[in-house]
C-alpha cells in the first residue's frame, strides 16, 4: 500500500490519559499498512499551531492525504490555516468533522467555511447528523462513523436497575453538568439512596459552580467527582452504575455515549444535535428535551421500575456497527 497520511489534530492523549479518536484511528490505519505522520502533541496552543503548519509544509512532498480534525471553536482556525496550506501545495486534504456546534460555525463563518469545506478532497462526517447539515450547505460529505473497538468492551446486561447514575464528560457549560445535579435531586425524592458519579476534566468554571451547588444542597455524600480517568479506569468504575446520562445542550456523536451503549448501561440523553441519529428513542435509549431535568429524572425512575433489557441489547448491537472490522473498509476505499 505504502501510502502516507498526515494527520493534523490535537495529539494530546498522553496528557489527558484518554485516547482521542486521532490516536485510535492513527494506530488502526498503521495496522492497514499506511504510514501515519501526526501533528501535533505540543501542549502550548501557539506552538501546536506552528508545528501543524511547519509539518504540513515540510511533509508536503511526501504525503498522499492530509486528515484534519475539525471543530467549531479555536481548532476551526487550525483547520482553516492547514487546509489553505494544503491547497497551495495541491494536497488532498480531508476534514474530519467533530463537534455538535459545527452547524453554528457554518452560519457564523460562511466564507471561511467554504474555503475549508468546498475545496477539500472530501469531508468526513462521523454522524449522519453532520452529513445532513453539511450536504444541505452544498458540501461533499461521506459518512464514516467514529471507530469503537467493541471487542474490548465488557458487556454487562443489567437485569435490575439501581438509582446509581453515571455522567462522563468534560466540565464545560456547553455540556450542562448542572443538569446532572438537578436530575439527581429529583431522583432522590423517590430513591433517597440515589448517587451520581461525574467523570471528566475541568474546562471552565462550571465545575466550581456544580461543586458549590452540591454543597449548598447537602449532596456531598451522593456525588463523586473523580476527575479524569483513563478509559480502562472508567470502564471498570462503570460496573457500579446502572444509568448513563448525557445532559449536553449541543452534541454530535459523543464517544462516551457510544461506549456506555457497548458496556450495557442504559442511556438517557438530551435530544440535541446528532443524538437522534445515534439513538432511536426507546429503541437504543431514551431522549428528553434539552435542559429538562424533570423528563430525565422521570425516565430514570421508569427504567428502575421496568428495566429496559431489550433496549440495552439493541444499543449494544447498534454500536457493533462501529467496530474497525466494519469501518476499515470505508477508510481503505477512501485512501486507496
Amino acid at each position: 500500500m505504502n501510502k502516507t497520511v498526515l494527520y493534523i489534530g490535537n495529539d494530546l492523549s498522553k496528557n489527558s490519559k484518554y485516547p482521542t479518536m486521532m490516536a485510535t484511528l492513527s494506530v488502526l490505519l498503521e495496522s492497514e499498512g499506511y504510514k501515519v505522520v501526526k501533528s501535533s502533541s505540543k501542549k502550548n496552543q501557539l506552538f501546536r499551531l506552528l508545528d501543524m503548519i511547519s509539518t504540513t509544509i515540510v511533509k508536503s512532498v511526501k504525503v498522499d492525504y492530509v486528515l484534519i480534525d475539525t471543530f467549531s471553536t479555536k481548532n476551526f482556525y487550525y483547520a482553516l490555516l492547514v487546509s489553505q496550506i494544503a491547497r497551495v501545495f495541491k494536497l488532498k486534504y480531508i476534514p474530519i468533522l467533530h463537534g455538535g456546534n459545527l452547524p453554528s460555525r457554518l452560519e457564523r463563518s460562511p466564507f471561511l467555511s467554504r474555503l475549508i469545506f468546498k475545496n477539500s478532497y472530501i469531508n468526513i462526517a462521523p454522524s449522519n447528523y453532520l452529513k445532513h447539515v453539511f450536504e444541505g450547505k452544498g458540501f461533499k460529505v461521506k459518512f464514516i462513523p467514529n471507530v469503537l473497538e467493541v471487542e474490548n468492551y465488557s458487556f454487562k446486561l443489567r437485569k435490575e436497575i439501581t438509582p446509581n447514575i453515571l455522567w462522563v464528560r468534560a466540565f464545560k457549560h456547553l455540556y450542562n453538568p448542572m443538569m446532572a445535579i438537578e436530575v439527581l435531586r429529583k431522583v432522590k425524592k423517590k430513591y433517597p439512596d440515589a448517587s451520581l458519579c461525574m467523570i471528566g476534566p475541568v474546562k471552565d468554571d462550571s465545575f466550581e459552580l456544580v461543586k458549590s451547588f452540591v454543597s449548598d444542597k447537602n449532596l456531598d455524600d451522593s456525588v463523586d467527582f473523580t476527575g479524569v480517568l483513563s478509559k480502562e479506569e472508567w470502564h471498570k468504575r462503570s460496573e457500579e452504575f446502572d444509568v448513563f446520562i448525557n445532559t449536553t445542550n449541543f452534541d454530535n456523536t459523543p464517544v462516551s455515549v457510544m461506549e456506555a451503549m457497548a458496556l450495557g448501561i442504559p442511556i438517557v440523553s438530551t435530544n440535541v444535535g446528532g443524538m437522534p441519529f445515534l439513538i432511536e428513542h426507546k429503541k437504543h435509549g431514551v431522549l428528553v428535551e434539552k435542559n429538562d431535568s424533570n423528563q430525565m429524572s422521570d425516565a430514570i425512575v421508569k427504567m428502575i421500575e421496568n428495566p429496559p433489557k431489550e433496549m440495552i441489547l439493541n444499543a449494544r448491537k447498534k454500536v457493533e456497527n462501529f467496530s474497525w472490522d466494519q469501518v476499515r473498509i470505508q477508510w481503505v476505499k477512501l485512501l486507496c
